[in-house]
């Protein structure tokens, strides 16, 4: 299982670096829309942060830098996600990885892992594409370290669940947006307040929400393990 996931992961990887969409559509789709989310909100507007002797004003744009920053990665994923599945959807290439033997769990974790690397290069650069236009400071590195792993291994894993699903339709295109969007709700949830913890703390407010997004990435990757082969055989 793990060498067919090595197998599938390089070949996916190998496509996107011949290819660039990562770099030349996906990256700066996510920048573009980091970038218009922040037009739509005023710089001027500030927000009460705090409570007693700690309050203070700080800028809206800053406070809601979580947000805006999940809500541009998870917008992205559907361009990742569906460039993976649909790769593989020309000339009947799904149906030649299942017919060459390869360990349907390996197939699938092959994808997420391609989608997961994808997805931490994307996240790395709005990141600090999000620091630098929002400005937000850092309390708790550690803390943002493990909501990114853990929300990112969630969305690779349920994205990559749900566009085998609907592989195998004519409507994919308009239907893994339907089916994912609702999904990952809770992730964008739990990554956006754990790092609004991370940034402006306490870290004690984010710890919860990072072990719910551990959870909900090992329910997904174990499901994809089970139903993948499934799947591909009924898309």
């Amino acid at each position: 299982m793990l060498r067919d996931a090595r197998l599938v992961a390089s070949k996916d990887l190998r496509v996107e670096a011949t290819s660039r969409v990562l770099t030349t559509q996906v990256l700066p789709f996510a920048l573009l829309v980091l970038i218009l989310f922040g037009f739509g909100i005023s710089p001027d507007q500030q927000v009460i942060s705090g409570a007693g002797e700690g309050t203070e004003r700080v800028a809206i744009l800053e406070k809601v830098a979580p947000g805006l920053f999940w809500l541009a990665v998870l917008f992205s994923t559907l361009l990742a996600i569906g460039r993976s599945f649909a790769i593989e959807s020309v000339d009947g290439n799904l149906d030649a990885l299942r017919m060459a033997g390869l360990d349907p769990a390996g197939v699938f974790l092959g994808k997420m892992s391609a989608v997961l690397a994808e997805l931490l290069v994307l996240e790395l650069v709005v990141g600090l594409g999000c620091f630098a236009l929002y400005g937000p400071p850092l309390a708790h590195p550690v803390l943002l370290v493990t909501t990114v792993l853990s929300a990112t291994l969630g969305i690779a894993a349920a994205g990559t669940l749900y566009a085998a699903l609907a592989a195998g339709l004519r409507v994919r295109d308009t239907l893994v947006p339907l089916l994912v969007l609702p999904v990952l709700a809770p992730v964008l949830l739990a990554a956006t307040l754990a790092t609004e913890a991370a940034l402006f703390g306490p870290d004690g407010d984010g710890w919860p929400w990072a072990l719910l997004l551990g959870a909900f990435a090992v329910l997904y990757t174990g499901a994809g393990i089970l139903a993948f082969g499934t799947l591909v055989e009924e898309s």
